[in-house]
């Protein structure tokens, strides 16, 4: 599966971010997932996508042209797609990324997370995101979003001292790619049906209620 990582391209930030960071996308490449992310050369997009390819994983980097034109490209992506600018790179790291993943960043990266957030709100996909709050950094934006009360679709862990990757997060990313390849499964056997058959059966009709109770249930859980 492609988890999508959004995070800092800054390099003066707090040493443990990347020595978390570095694990993730170890336990990533390990555990055969595909890394989607903004393609950049610095910060801990760097660090992600140097953990990913040193532990024979692969890279997806959704390149704005501006970032291109200056020569921070990250230089070991498998695949690039092009993109004209941030809104562009949205949409297709929305496209490519199976559940998402916001590191520590900064306004680009909350500009990110509430896309995706707001996407799902309105309807138009029913992906998780998950704030991986290392060291509480994403303690503030939760309580705003706790007071808010309106995403029960964000997960969020927190991370208050260092240390190895937290087991909680791994768990979130687990089950949510567990329940996508559970869904698809079933998406494909309902469409195989109807090839098959020709029409609509009660056995199919029910079958399409028990996916469309699921995509339900998912638009209202936490992972």
């Amino acid at each position: 599966m492609k988890i999508a990582v959004f995070c800092s391209a800054n390099k003066n930030i707090d040493p443990d971010f990347f020595t978390l960071t570095e694990e993730m996308g170890k336990w990533m490449a390990e555990n055969g997932h595909d890394l989607v992310f903004g393609g950049c050369n610095s910060g801990l997009m760097d660090c992600i996508g140097k953990a990913v390819k040193a532990n024979g994983g692969r890279t997806i980097g959704v390149v704005p042209t501006l970032v291109e034109r200056g020569g921070r490209t990250f230089p070991d992506l498998d695949i690039e797609i092009p993109c004209d600018n941030l809104s562009d790179r949205k949409d297709l790291m929305l496209a490519q990324g199976d559940i998402f993943v916001a590191l520590p960043g900064g306004i680009g990266t909350l500009d990110e997370i509430f896309t995706i957030a707001a996407a799902h709100t309105i309807g138009y996909h029913h992906k998780m995101v998950i704030l991986y709050n290392m060291k509480g950094f994403w303690n503030s934006t939760i309580a705003l979003l706790d007071d808010g009360k309106t995403i029960p679709f964000i997960a969020r862990y927190r991370k208050e001292r260092t240390g190895s990757l937290d087991d909680q997060v791994l768990r979130a990313i687990d089950n949510r790619l567990q329940y996508l390849r559970k869904l698809e499964q079933r998406k494909s056997e309902i469409l195989s049906a109807i090839e098959s058959q020709g029409k609509l059966t009660p056995e199919l009709t029910e079958k399409i209620q028990k996916a469309e109770t699921l995509v339900e249930t998912d638009r209202k859980s936490v992972v």
